[in-house]
C-alpha cells in the first residue's frame, strides 16, 4: 500500500470522532484529580507538562494508526504474528488486572459524582448503588445501541464536560501572561525533588494508557483502510488530543485557584464544594455535572472498547503462528461474538466487588504495571513500524516520528522505573 491511495472525506463529526473518543475515554476521575491536585501543589507553572504528555500520546496513537493502515491488522494482531504467540499470553494477565481495577475505579467515580448530584443515599451506599447503575446502563447502551448510539451518547457527555470545565477555568483565570509562561517556559525547579513526581504523573495521565489501543478498532468501525486515511487520522487525533490538552490545562488552572486535599473522585467532590465559595452554588453544580460527564464518558468508552481487546486476543490465541512463518489473514472483531459480549458482561459486573473492598496494595502494584504499559507500546511500535517488509516503504515511521517514539519510550520507561522504586 502507498500514500497514493485517495483519501476519504467524511463529514467533520465522523472525521474527528474516533480521536475524540479515544482521548475522552482516557480521561478518568484519577486523571482529573491528578491534574487538579498538581495544579494545587505546583500552580500553573506546570502547564507545559500537559502539552508534552498530550503530544507523546498523539505520537503513540499515530504510530498505531500507521501500523494498522499499512498492514491491515490491529496492533495486537501484528505483535502476535511477528513477535510470537507469547505476546498474547503476556498481554492477557495485564488486560484482566487493568480491567478489574479500572472498571472498579470508574464505577466508584460515577457513583460518587451521582451521589453528590442526587444525594438520596448516604455517601458510601450511594457510591455503590449509583456505581452499579451506571455500569448496567453502560452495558445496555453498548449492547442495544451499537457504535452509532455509543458515539452519540459520548458526544453529549464529552460536550458537557468540556464546556463546563473550560468555563469554570475561565471564571478562575489567573491571567493570560501567567498561563502563557506556564505553557511555554518549563520551570527547572519542577524537574527535581517532590515536584518531579507530580510533573511526571501529570504527563503520564494525559490521554490514558491501555485505552489508546481502542483507536485501532474505532477507525475500523469508521471504515478507514489504507495509508490514504493516515492524514485523516492525524487530523482526527490532533483534534482529540488538543481537546485533552485544553481539558488538562483547565483542570490545572482550577486546581491552582482552589487547592484542596484528597484523592480520586473524593478530590473532585471536595473541589466542587470549594468552588461553591468562589463561584456560588451554580458553579458547584455545573462543575459536578462536568465531572460526571468526564467519568461516565470514560466508563462508557472502556465498556465499549476493552471487550474488543479480549475478543482480538481470542482470535490471535487460535490463529497465531511462530515468527517467520507468515502472518494470518486479518480478521475483524465481531461485536456480536461470545468473547466480546462475555467480556463486556464480566467487565461490567466483576469489578463491582471493588466498590466494597479496599485493595490498596494491589492497586499500588497495578499502578506500577500501568506505568510500564506505555513504554512497552512504544517499543512494539518501534519494532513493527520500522520494518519495510511488514509495512512497506510508505508505511515506515519517518525520522521525526521515530525520534518522538524513542522519546516516549525513554520517558515512560523512566516513569515505570520511578513507580517501581516507589
Amino acid at each position: 500500500m502507498t500514500e497514493d491511495v485517495p483519501p476519504q472525506h467524511p463529514g467533520l463529526l465522523a472525521a474527528i470522532g474516533p480521536g475524540i473518543l479515544v482521548a475522552a475515554t482516557g480521561v478518568g476521575a484519577g486523571d482529573l484529580a491528578t491534574a487538579a491536585f498538581t495544579g494545587g501543589q505546583l500552580g500553573v507553572a506546570v502547564l507545559w507538562a500537559v502539552l508534552l504528555g498530550a503530544a507523546l500520546k498523539f505520537a503513540l496513537n499515530e504510530g498505531l494508526a500507521r501500523w494498522q493502515l499499512a498492514s491491515g491488522s490491529t496492533l495486537l494482531e501484528g505483535a502476535v504474528a511477528h513477535l510470537g504467540r507469547a505476546v498474547a499470553w503476556v498481554f492477557l494477565p495485564y488486560l484482566l488486572l487493568w480491567s478489574f481495577f479500572v472498571g472498579s475505579a470508574l464505577m466508584s467515580a460515577c457513583g460518587a459524582c451521582a451521589t453528590a448530584i442526587v444525594p438520596c443515599f448516604e455517601p458510601g451506599t450511594g457510591k455503590v448503588v449509583f456505581g452499579i447503575l451506571h455500569s448496567l446502563v453502560g452495558v445496555v447502551l453498548v449492547l442495544l445501541g451499537g457504535f452509532t448510539l455509543f458515539e452519540r451518547v459520548m458526544s453529549v457527555c464529552i460536550g458537557a464536560m468540556f464546556v463546563i470545565v473550560l468555563v469554570t477555568a475561565g471564571c478562575l483565570w489567573p491571567g493570560t501572561g501567567e498561563v502563557l509562561r506556564g505553557l511555554l517556559v518549563p520551570d527547572p525547579a519542577l524537574l527535581q525533588g517532590p515536584s518531579l513526581g507530580w510533573t511526571v504523573a501529570l504527563m503520564g495521565g494525559v490521554g490514558g494508557t491501555l485505552t489508546v489501543l481502542s483507536y485501532g478498532y474505532w477507525i475500523r468501525e469508521a471504515g478507514r483502510e489504507g495509508l490514504g486515511a493516515l492524514r485523516l487520522c492525524r487530523i482526527d487525533l490532533g483534534v482529540g488530543y488538543a481537546m485533552t490538552a485544553l481539558f488538562g490545562v483547565a483542570m490545572v488552572v482550577i486546581g491552582a485557584a482552589t487547592p484542596v486535599e484528597g484523592k480520586g473522585a473524593g478530590l473532585i467532590l471536595a473541589l466542587a464544594t470549594q468552588l461553591e465559595a468562589t463561584l456560588g452554588p451554580a458553579g458547584k453544580w455545573a462543575f459536578l455535572l462536568g465531572a460526571w460527564g468526564a467519568v461516565f464518558s470514560s466508563l462508557l468508552g472502556v465498556w465499549q472498547s476493552v471487550p474488543y481487546l479480549f475478543a482480538d486476543f481470542m482470535l490471535q490465541a487460535r490463529r497465531a503462528e511462530a515468527p517467520g512463518e507468515g502472518a494470518p489473514e486479518p480478521a475483524k472483531v465481531d461485536v456480536r461474538s461470545l468473547p466480546y459480549r462475555g467480556y463486556l458482561l464480566g467487565l461490567a459486573t466483576v469489578p463491582m466487588l471493588g466498590l466494597m473492598v479496599d485493595f490498596k496494595q494491589v492497586q499500588k502494584l497495578y499502578a506500577i504495571v500501568g506505568a510500564c504499559f506505555i513504554p512497552l507500546l512504544a517499543g512494539v511500535l518501534l519494532l513493527l513500524t520500522t520494518r519495510r517488509a511488514w509495512v512497506g516503504e510508505a508505511g515506515r515511521t519517518r525520522p521525526l516520528g521515530l525520534c518522538v517514539l524513542v522519546a516516549a519510550l525513554a520517558f515512560f520507561l523512566a516513569l515505570g522505573v520511578q513507580g517501581a522504586l516507589g
